[in-house]
């Protein structure tokens, strides 16, 4: 199992930093939130760009993905969401980033219409993606929680640089059970996102295992190579504790978790 952490955590930190907590703390890569008030969005030149991309590479460290808020299923005009999914689309290759997350969105709308709108749009977006190596990942959010609203869109528009952020929490407060949402995912499975809270009712950001999430269950359905990412919440969540003081235990308890049973 390869770890990583969200910059969801640490909002605002310095990319300096960012690399020095994810290699203090044993975590192999980082999931970089793409936002302007973060230091990395798709406002950055070109030398802004491939400064980040050699500070990490000369710490060792991965960036998995650069994770935006495009809205695939919204409703409106196609061309704004594709011409920001090619941003974002840029951005991680320049960066050298695997994939790029992105949210459905499709909340007011038939989930017929949602669902034409996702597939339409990252449909047009597959061959440019491939095109720079990047693969785009719709993440179980918001209008399309369950593995399987996920999996009905990615398997609708069948091309491999569209895949699936299975994002545990959202597939639990579907209702779903680990083994049903890795099921429907596991064609499509880019990477997991953990996270732990006290109740459906308080979704404040806890350390790994001190909530309700089934995380051990959700790590028994993944490949031994498996990437998992802690998206600690704290950007929503001000008051939280400071993510850095948790990452130590944080990766030993998914790393118990995830150690082959006997």
């Amino acid at each position: 199992m390869k770890l990583a952490f969200s910059t969801l955590g640490v909002p605002g930190m310095p990319i300096a930093d960012v690399i020095r907590l994810a290699v203090d703390h044993g975590y192999q890569g980082v999931e970089l939130r793409a936002h302007p008030e973060e230091p990395v969005h798709p406002g950055l030149s070109s030398a802004e760009r491939a400064d980040v991309a050699e500070e990490f590479k000369k710490g060792g460290v991965e960036i998995l993905t650069v994770a935006g808020y495009v809205r695939v299923a919204a409703e409106g005009d196609d061309q704004p969401v594709l011409d920001e999914l090619a941003g974002l689309v840029e951005l991680a290759r320049d960066l050298g980033a695997s994939h790029v997350r992105v949210f459905p969105g499709g909340g007011g709308l038939a989930p017929e219409v949602a669902d034409a709108n996702a597939a339409r749009r990252l449909g047009a977006a597959a061959p440019y993606a491939a095109d720079l190596g990047v693969r785009i990942l719709l993440e179980t959010h918001d209008s399309h929680r369950a593995g399987a609203d996920v999996a009905r869109i990615a398997g609708t528009v069948g091309h491999r640089q569209i895949g699936a952020l299975w994002d545990i929490m959202h597939t639990w407060l579907a209702g779903e059970e680990p083994v049903a949402s890795h099921a429907v995912l596991a064609p499509h499975l880019g990477y997991v996102q953990v996270k732990d809270i006290a109740s459906a009712e308080d979704t404040e950001p806890l350390a790994l295992g001190a909530g309700v999430l089934p995380l051990g269950a959700c790590l028994d359905t993944l490949d031994a190579d498996s990437w998992v990412c802690w998206e600690y919440e704290k950007r929503w969540h001000p008051d939280a504790a400071e993510l850095p003081g948790l990452l130590s235990a944080g990766r030993e308890h998914l790393l118990r978790l995830g150690a082959p049973k006997e």
